[in-house]
């Protein structure tokens, strides 16, 4: 399979000062082999676009530890009390917006679009400082695109060309943001061959992705865990 990485071989694909889309909702649909290379990586000033900063010691909670993280971008960060911490000692920036808006802010990033109107966040401190156009039915904000630099997502399943199928919920926020970054990886629970994976169950066609990265985790009881090493 030409797209296939080894996972010890990722990081070098990420660059210091790098934005990264990473997919997940909590730690549902997380890439979470891709974080673990990333915190051991010495990567630095990374901005992080995500929903949530995963839980604490997991997922992106590990990047607020491992001095990865210069920036997050996202909507649920009380959720990880790391976040706050980090935040209020002033050692992360955080840009908060609207679940709602970061979702069609990255589908824009996608589809070529630069912006678009809302009503969420008007009259909030979440507005100040952005273009406000009044139209018939009342005040609207101007929120701009996101776009990345490097899209990290989690799905169940490629092809050996990288056509990917997701797990339920795992279908967040990973199929959009394979669409709004120059460079996509995509860490799997297994590839299959090429054609095992009917055209409409597809839901990120294979030109989006650039490689594929089996996980490291296995899944028991509907959760990721992290197999213990033996030395």
């Amino acid at each position: 399979m030409k797209k296939l990485l080894k996972l010890e071989h990722f990081s070098e694909l990420i660059k210091d000062g790098d934005k990264l889309l990473v997919g997940g909702f909590g730690l549902s649909g997380t890439p979470l082999s891709l974080i673990d290379e990333i915190a051991t990586s010495g990567k630095k000033n990374l901005t992080v676009v995500s929903n949530n900063l995963g839980e604490k010691g997991k997922g992106l909670g590990k990047l607020l530890v491992s001095g990865n993280l210069k920036k997050a971008i996202g909507s649920y960060f009380t959720t990880n009390g790391d976040a706050v911490n980090a935040w209020s000692k002033g050692e992360l920036e955080i840009e908060l917006v609207p679940q709602g808006t970061l979702a069609e802010a990255i589908r824009c990033g996608g589809a070529g679009i630069g912006g678009f109107y809302t009503k969420t966040a008007v009259g909030t401190k979440l507005a100040e400082g952005k273009h406000q156009m009044t139209f018939d039915d009342g005040d609207y904000i101007l929120e701009k695109a996101i776009k990345g630099d490097v899209a990290l997502i989690k799905a169940l399943k490629a092809d050996t060309l990288g056509n990917l199928i997701y797990d339920q919920t795992g279908r967040n926020f990973n199929p959009v943001m394979a669409t709004a970054a120059k460079l996509v990886i995509a860490e799997v629970d297994e590839i299959v061959e090429a054609g095992e994976i009917k055209p409409e169950e597809i839901v990120t066609p294979h030109l989006f992705v650039d490689y594929v990265v089996v996980t490291k985790y296995v899944k028991e009881g509907g959760r990721y865990v992290e197999p213990a090493t033996t030395n």
